[in-house]
């Protein structure tokens, strides 16, 4: 059976931050669209997320530059309304206990200088002062001003409601359906039917690789992360994240081996008075798990951080499946050869902060107009060596 309109819609597929993001823009922008996902909305790494909006933990070069327009538009939509109460700026930390983390933050502060993101060292005496629940056994404390937190599910549920969107739940794409030889997408095929489309953006997640042909391109990414009881006296002595050099350091070893794993320390304040702690980096896990091992490191490595976090009870933990690309960048663009076959996929745990931007750089591209800032460096042209599947 094949669904056919006269003027056929843009099917977005996956209601994760990307996906939803997409669509809102595209419907608020007056180009019907239809928004498929293979659960619910924000279900998969979207809902596990750690909310971070930041650019102090991208690594330099094309990530970085993302970052800092992703989060200006943050607080651009926070402005206009759209994020208002949602996206909360505040400053990251970053936080240097050995002499080899220092110098792998002295780098990395360059780097955030060369994208324009306001920095500043703080002394022995400033880092006490501003962050008196801090560990004393620390080398250098960067801050990264103009950051900034937001619930990805919160966001993904505003967009919805915003751009007026009827997501489509439990509605998995088997496949996608190309007119003859011409490598112009007529649809997705969905449960024995075929829904016509006029383009389609395939924003899946770890589902991605395999609709457009590239299955071997990305790879499952485990995050485990922890919640702790309200403690409102000391949630209010931290202003911002703190950002442990060791979660730059899994950045730059990541992949090494299948099944690595790695750690990196994050202490997010929340708006609740609870601490989110997190996060662990493991190669190759698919099963949203989390083991007593990696749970004990995390509470113990922020306890070192913030002594006073001992203290707290650990309410619940959870864990989510981030899809990664094998060269650490995601595909942003139009696929090759095909000139209506979109994709935004391969974000690993920097959705919440790109996704946004991402749908609004993929609505124009869908639309035709010039995308706001240069994603070349994210086309997944680079991976196209195989055929698309059909």
């Amino acid at each position: 059976m094949r669904e056919q309109h006269s003027s056929p819609p843009v099917i977005v597929i996956g209601a994760g931050i990307v996906g939803t993001a997409t669509a809102a823009f595209l419907a608020m922008a007056g180009t019907p669209v239809r928004l498929l996902d293979a659960s619910a909305p924000a279900s998969g790494a979207t809902g596990a997320a750690d909310g971070a909006v930041s650019v102090a933990s991208k690594r330099p070069g094309p990530m970085m530059t993302m970052a800092r327009a992703g989060a200006a538009l943050y607080r651009e939509l926070a402005g206009q309304g759209l994020f208002q109460g949602l996206f909360h700026k505040r400053p990251t930390f970053l936080v240097a206990a050995s002499d080899a983390e220092a110098d792998v933050l002295s780098d990395h502060s360059k780097a955030l200088g060369e994208v324009g993101a306001p920095v500043r060292w703080l002394t022995r005496d400033g880092a006490a002062d501003r962050l008196p629940s801090l560990t004393r056994k620390v080398v250098a404390v960067l801050e990264v001003e103009d950051e900034g937190h937001a619930i990805g599910y919160s966001i993904v549920s505003r967009l919805i409601s915003a751009a007026r969107l009827k997501v489509e739940r439990y509605c998995p794409v088997a496949s996608l359906e190309y007119e003859g030889r011409s490598g112009r997408v007529s649809g997705v095929r969905v449960e024995g039917a075929v829904i016509e489309a006029s383009a389609v953006v395939v924003a899946a997640g770890g589902g991605a690789g395999r609709l457009i042909g590239l299955p071997d391109v990305s790879r499952p990414r485990r995050g485990q992360q922890l919640v702790t009881e309200r403690a409102p006296g000391l949630n209010a002595a931290l202003p911002g994240s703190l950002l442990s050099c060791s979660y730059l350091l899994s950045k730059k070893h990541e992949g090494e081996k299948a099944d690595a794993r790695g750690y990196g320390v994050v202490i997010d304040p929340l708006e609740t008075g609870q601490f989110l702690i997190g996060s662990t980096r493991e190669e190759g896990r698919t099963i949203p798990e989390n083991d007593i091992e990696a749970v004990a490191h995390l509470a113990a490595s922020a306890q070192e951080m913030v002594p006073a976090l001992g203290q707290l009870r650990i309410l619940r933990c959870f864990a989510g499946i981030r899809t990664a690309t094998c060269d650490g960048l995601p595909m942003i663009g139009r696929m090759p050869r095909t000139e209506n076959l979109f994709v935004a996929a391969g974000f690993e745990g920097d959705g919440i902060c790109l996704g946004p931007l991402t749908g609004r750089i993929m609505a124009d591209l869908v639309r035709g107009e010039e995308p706001e800032m240069d994603v070349s460096p994210f086309d997944p042209g680079r991976f196209a060596t195989g055929s698309i599947a059909a």
